[in-house]
């Protein structure tokens, strides 16, 4: 077999090892979001997902919970069950839990699209992209990862996650184009394309995380193929309420090379799935193109009345196509953009250390 023999690496004529270190666990971080993603399908199901999260956590003691089907019943969260149901392999709701900073300190909450394959239910995708979607679960990998980077750099912050997992398929039990479910805010939404069917399974995480009582709420996820169209894979599309936390992920994603670009979040996009007399909300809406903007503000619909920021990471965190980034194989999913996600939030916990350079 044509096989690459593993190269070693270490420092060499600089006194910087903790620079050093910080970059190679930020590096280590963004492989383990790369091999999760690049799983084929059948070995990555939500089940298997939840284990290994386990298995790359717990050693670093962060807490993971797996949630099953009876807890999500419990907790009200039919959006999600519903609009899950159509796979024999069951829904399940991770929780993960990293208490790097003080007791009282309010944490940041990041909610991860977790779809282990996605072939659009019954709007199904062409066939020939459906390979690729065994990366939809990329907010979720790219969650994981960050919470192992932040456990062994020890940041001070505290984070909470929330990761649905399931599959998105075609059956008897899948959703139909035009159904409506109520969500646990208590909001009808009607499910106009079942292909765009993770802004509707967000919608219950994104409400249950205010019972964390965070000081911003992030939402990373593949959520449309619009922003790779605008983007390209140059960087991480951005949507969010604060230009302090604009401010700062700009910071990390130019000290990391892995760049971020704001998109607008104006009530233009939230007027266009509002506007209905039937139902509150439509996962689609009535307007033409825009679908990052709409996508964005339909989620903002259902996260708490804080900060918010969401990082539509379609273009970014699937297939690498892009030369300009040689240290990823084309054809191969990214891990992106796990190393802006990991100085970001260093940042957020050590404002006043100028002294990471992001490598």
């Amino acid at each position: 077999m044509n096989r690459t023999p593993e190269s070693s690496l270490c420092l060499y004529d600089d006194p910087d090892m903790a620079g050093w270190e910080r970059g190679a666990f930020k590096a280590e971080a963004q492989n383990i979001a790369r091999k999760l993603e690049d799983t084929p399908p059948n070995a990555m199901t939500p089940a298997i997902f939840s284990q290994e999260a386990m298995e790359i956590l717990c050693p670093c003691e962060v807490q993971v919970v797996a949630h099953d089907r009876d807890w999500l019943e419990d907790k009200c969260m039919n959006a999600f069950i519903t609009l899950a149901r159509s796979s024999c392999d069951p829904p399940i709701m991770l929780e993960l839990s990293y208490c790097g900073g003080a007791e009282d300190d309010k944490p940041v909450v990041i909610v991860g699209k977790g779809t282990t394959f996605d072939c659009g239910g019954l709007c199904l995708q062409r066939g020939g992209d459906m390979s690729e979607c065994r990366a939809d679960m990329a907010g979720a990998a790219v969650i994981v990862a960050t919470l192992k980077a932040l456990a062994m750099l020890k940041v001070p912050i505290n984070v909470n996650a929330l990761i649905p997992l399931y599959e998105n398929m075609p059956g008897g039990m899948a959703i139909k184009p035009g159904d409506v479910v109520t969500g646990l805010c208590g909001k009808n939404i009607r499910v106009t394309d079942t292909s765009k069917e993770a802004r509707v399974i967000l919608t219950d995480p994104l409400t249950f995380s205010s019972n964390y009582k965070p000081c911003l709420v992030i939402n990373v996820a593949t959520l449309t193929a619009g922003v790779r169209t605008a983007l390209g894979t140059s960087s991480t599309g951005v949507f969010t309420t604060s230009d302090v936390v604009w401010n700062e992920l700009s910071r990390a994603g130019a000290e990391t090379g892995d760049r971020v670009w704001r998109l607008p979040l104006w009530k233009h996009f939230t007027s266009n799935i509002k506007s209905y007399d039937s139902v509150d909300v439509d996962n689609v809406g009535n307007g033409r193109g825009g679908d990052p903007c709409v996508g964005a503000a339909f989620l903002r619909e259902f996260a708490p009345p804080i900060d918010f920021l969401h990082l539509d990471i379609t273009g970014t965190g699937m297939l690498a196509s892009d030369p300009s980034h040689p240290y990823l194989r084309e054809g191969y999913m990214t891990g992106r953009p796990t190393r802006t996600l990991v100085q970001f939030l260093y940042q957020m916990a050590c404002p006043m250390d100028k002294s990471d350079d992001g490598r």
